[in-house]
């Protein structure tokens, strides 16, 4: 809390302050609020706001393919990571605007809300920043050329940091029209100028999906040899579904494919069954996904509930005494694209991450309703094997709920009896606390000793640790190891999980740093993955980094986090190892002490931890499922790609 100043009276100042009149009044021109506070057009400055100014001139090049004029785009990245975004469109207008009176090219990049899409027939749909997309970019690049094929003619026009530095020019003769963007981040914006190209190609890959037919071309100039993928699925959604359930058991081999249309409004949903014990649906609204759902989503839910169990009343699956089947058993094992195109989206928040369209709910739910209906009335067969699995799911549900309100009974989730194992700290505001999930009683031990007892809580864990992907709910309830966790962090799990009643805010999960930690650290990252998500999603979950070695010479000690490290530090001390030089190799936390340890992991002034993000949740969903499900071959084939990166092996 912040100190308050009790001699100072209401409506009054201790000091008089400086004048407030007209002349305080800031006035930002042009691009200069965009540059003055970019997150609020981007998002951030990180890494993710850097990818974002790609997204955006794509975004307009697809909205092109969306109207019917352009089918290839093409992105590539150079040696110094500039952009260029190519497309075989329209070309954007370059004759004179009515109102602005300079080329609608221009007022197209240095207007902040100028584009096609506020009204008019340019555009059916459209899914960039509705007119700031191509201005914003411009503002928060170092410089941006631009270049229209148009009308037989190729124009070229350049900007630096959003103003513009050279007119309108016709450089040249064309045989096609489009646009060609090159642009380069601005370093005073951008924390960091580096793409990844991994991140751009899932996000182009997930575009080509939403969009059966359209071409898009990733190219990566960077480094010695040049990397080129094609992006092109003529299959749609439909294809998308295909793509995330290829390394898993399918419970039927064709997709489920439903579509309607009403007024100016498009659904269409592809789904497919495996036989996993979780759920993956991904919602988009005009290509952009739609993290936090919104109405189509809300729509889609409701709509194959209600299918399900009319379908199981009317065929006699579901006998009278029988409860209806719950939202989460008809969702197991379910993957699902909920794709929807309209015309004026209302998306909750400049992020867009909620729809809130409620005519789009009605399209869905009829959508569902009707079609899903008659695909199962077609496919009587493939309708009952999905709905034997529903059934399997709601039995696990009830033993679930029977073993939760047993556990609750024994007073395991009240926060007056937290797990015997746990030493809690003393400061109750969770904002304030952090939790350390420790592997083993010896490092808990250490840890508890040498931690900060009034802001840091040490939870230890012992013994084998339960894999969730490979098991139901019900199991996770009545686990010996996973208990301890749930009732310590005191928010529940799966859906009834409820962040605001998170005991600590840092959840930091602390492993030795060999090949056993990295299997804890896995268990315990796929626990929270599928029962704890939103802990992820609000950045309360961390790694902790314990050092690998403690180099010393006499009562010089330095630590070092892993081999490289050890190397730079021998080498800039001059040192060599001998018999004045000793390189201890930590085979665990346990042989820690506790000041070693608050010193080097603990403490929050030195420590290093690391934050676990999910970027992108379709990409992190098959990391897990590769990892840590059933079947070997993707674990076998992710270990081939990979083994050239592993570090710190113990042999």
């Amino acid at each position: 809390m912040s100190e308050i100043d009790e001699n100072v009276e209401y409506g009054t100042t201790a000091e008089p302050a400086e004048s407030y009149n007209e002349n305080d009044i800031q006035v930002l021109e042009g691009l200069e609020a965009v540059r003055k506070r970019p997150g609020m057009y981007i998002g951030s400055t990180s890494s993710r706001g850097l990818h974002h100014l790609v997204y955006e001139i794509v975004d307009n090049s697809i909205d092109e393919a969306l109207a019917g004029r352009c089918d290839t785009v093409i992105v590539t990245i150079h040696g110094d990571n500039s952009v260029t975004v190519e497309d075989n469109g329209a070309g954007i207008p370059v004759g004179i605007h009515e109102k602005m009176g300079i080329p609608t090219v221009e007022v197209v990049h240095t207007i902040l809300h100028a584009g096609g899409k506020f009204g008019g027939k340019g555009y059916a749909v459209s899914g960039g920043l509705h007119g700031v997309g191509a201005s914003v970019v411009n503002a928060l690049s170092e410089y941006l050329e631009v270049e229209v094929s148009r009308d037989g003619k190729i124009y070229q026009q350049r900007y630096e940091r959003g103003k513009t530095v050279t007119k309108l020019t016709v450089i040249g003769t064309s045989d096609h029209t489009g646009t060609r963007t090159t642009f380069k981040p601005d370093g005073e914006i951008f924390e960091e100028l580096v793409y990844d190209y991994n991140i751009l190609l899932t996000r182009f890959r997930e575009m080509a999906f939403l969009n059966g037919g359209i071409k898009i071309v990733l190219k990566d100039d960077r480094g010695e040899h040049p990397v080129e993928d094609i992006l092109h699925y003529e299959g749609g959604i439909r294809s998308y579904v295909e793509f995330l359930n290829r390394k898993e058991t399918v419970l039927h081999e064709n997709v489920i494919y439903v579509a309607g249309k009403k007024d100016d409004a498009y659904a269409e949903i592809a789904m497919q069954y495996n036989d996993s014990y979780v759920e993956n649906i991904y919602s988009y609204a005009n290509n952009i996904n739609t993290h936090e759902g919104g109405t189509h989503l809300t729509g889609f839910k409701s709509a194959i509930t209600k299918v399900f169990n009319e379908y199981g009343r009317k065929y006699n699956i579901l006998k009278d005494n029988d409860k209806n089947l719950a939202g989460e058993d008809v969702r197991e094992g379910l993957t699902a694209i909920i794709s929807v195109k309209l015309h004026e989206p209302q998306f909750e928040g400049q992020t867009k991450e909620k729809l809130g369209n409620s005519e789009i709910r009605n399209l869905v739910e009829k959508v569902i309703s009707e079609r899903l209906t008659a695909f199962m009335e077609e496919n009587p067969q493939i309708a009952r094997l999905i709905f034997d699995k529903c059934l399997t799911a709601a039995r696990a549900r009830e033993a679930a709920r029977a073993a939760r309100e047993n556990t609750r009974r024994k007073s395991a989730f009240e926060s007056t009896s937290l797990p015997g194992k746990l030493s809690d700290c003393s400061d109750k505001d969770p904002a304030n606390c952090e939790i350390y999930i420790v592997e083993g009683d010896s490092a808990g031990g250490s840890a508890k000793q040498g931690r900060d007892r009034r802001i840091q809580a040490i939870l230890p864990l012992w013994g084998k640790m339960l894999n969730v992907e490979k098991t139901r709910i019900d199991k996770v309830y009545t686990n010996e190891k996973l208990l301890p966790v749930i009732t310590a962090l005191g928010a529940n799990i799966g859906s009834e999980f409820d962040v605001t009643k998170l005991r600590y805010h840092k959840v930091i999960i602390m492993a030795d740093a060999d090949v056993d930690g990295s299997h804890i650290r896995m268990l315990l990252l796929t626990f929270f993955y599928r029962y704890m998500k939103p802990l992820i999603e609000e950045g309360y979950l961390y790694l902790a980094q314990p050092p690998l070695y403690k180099v010393f010479k006499g009562k010089e000690e330095i630590y070092a986090f892993d081999d490289i490290e050890k190397e730079k530090v021998l080498t800039e001390k001059g040192w060599k190892e001998d018999k004045n030089v000793t390189v201890q190799r930590y085979k665990g936390l346990g042989e820690m002490m506790p000041e070693e340890l608050w010193n080097t992991t603990m403490n929050p002034e030195k420590r290093k931890i690391l934050k676990v993000t999910m970027e992108n949740a379709a990409s992190a969903n098959e990391i897990f499922s590769d990892l840590m499900g059933e079947k070997v071959e993707p674990r076998k084939e992710f270990i081939n790609v990979n083994a050239k990166f592993a570090e710190n092996i113990d042999i």
